[in-house]
């Protein structure tokens, strides 16, 4: 019971953290005057400060490990995100980022030897139908090319989160070895970024980068590497189901964002269908 509750406790702060990253994110881009390019340098920079900070914190003799696939996923996810949210609004970006991720790791359990039933197909069928309503041209419609980029950051965490369940190594170590390595590429790719366009910085903007690397993204990431081992593809798939409902309900409170039915009603087909896929089989965390 001790184990099972500390799991659970693991995965509750995990979605929650998932969740702030897509609010932070997109209420910075939304009411600041942040520009993205700034928004993921800090948010990388002081993400692997404080995630090697704590990985020395729990033992001096820790090793700061990581790997180079896994630091360019986290790379790719970093700027296709925050990209994404200049705009996306925050739950039509987190559906479409969650849906994206848990597509990629279905199709790499396919591609892995798993079989799908015809349940599950169908699953998977209304989900990519709810992917086409959203999509769909209208005056609700996301913008394409924020909807692109959030697709490909979805992908980025789906080969992230993978890469997390196969590691061996510590978790926290792992995490932590990830964001510095990807760290310098952030600062070219960022400062690039921010002379050229001429990017611009603000106060509020920083503090939520701030929070959203070392808290949101530091420690959530840590947590999640810590508990993905534990889990089936399936069932780690599943649990971000809730993630942009989290994220679309802080969307509306906390920027004052506006429900359309068409995301109402893309959100259902997709979460619902991804739900039908992982859940036969009576998979249990």
């Amino acid at each position: 019971m001790g184990e099972f509750l500390r799991k659970l406790i693991l995965i509750l702060l995990t979605l929650a953290a998932f969740a702030a990253n897509n609010v932070l994110c997109r209420k910075a881009l939304a009411q600041t005057a942040i520009g993205a390019a700034n928004f993921a340098l800090v948010r990388m920079l002081s993400g692997a400060l404080t995630l090697y900070a704590l990985t020395k914190f729990s033992s001096p003799s820790a090793r700061v490990t990581g790997n180079w696939p896994g630091a360019l996923a986290l790379l790719a996810y970093l700027f296709c995100f925050s990209f994404a949210y200049v705009t996306l609004a925050a739950g039509t970006g987190a559906l479409l980022l969650f849906g994206a991720v848990q597509v990629t790791m279905i199709l790499w359990g396919l591609f892995s030897g798993e079989r799908l039933s015809l349940v599950q197909w169908s699953g998977l069928i209304v989900a990519l139908a709810g992917f086409t309503v959203l999509m769909a041209p209208g005056t609700t419609a996301p913008k394409p090319g924020g909807a692109v980029l959030m697709i490909f950051a979805g992908i980025a965490w789906g080969v992230y989160s993978l890469l997390g369940r196969s590691s061996k190594q510590a978790a926290l170590g792992t995490t932590a070895g990830n964001f510095l390595r990807a760290s310098p590429f952030t600062l070219l790719i960022s400062g690039f970024l921010i002379v050229s366009t001429h990017s611009s910085w603000d106060r509020a903007g920083v503090i939520y980068a701030l929070a959203a690397g070392a808290l949101a993204s530091g420690i959530g990431y840590a947590v999640w590497y810590e508990v993905l081992p534990k889990l089936r593809s399936a069932t780690a798939a599943s649990l971000q189901l809730s993630v942009p409902v989290i994220t679309t309900l802080g969307g509306v409170v906390l920027i004052g964002e506006h429900l359309s039915m068409r995301l109402i009603f893309a959100s259902a087909a997709v979460l619902g269908g991804i739900a039908l896929v992982v859940a036969p089989g009576g998979r249990r965390v």
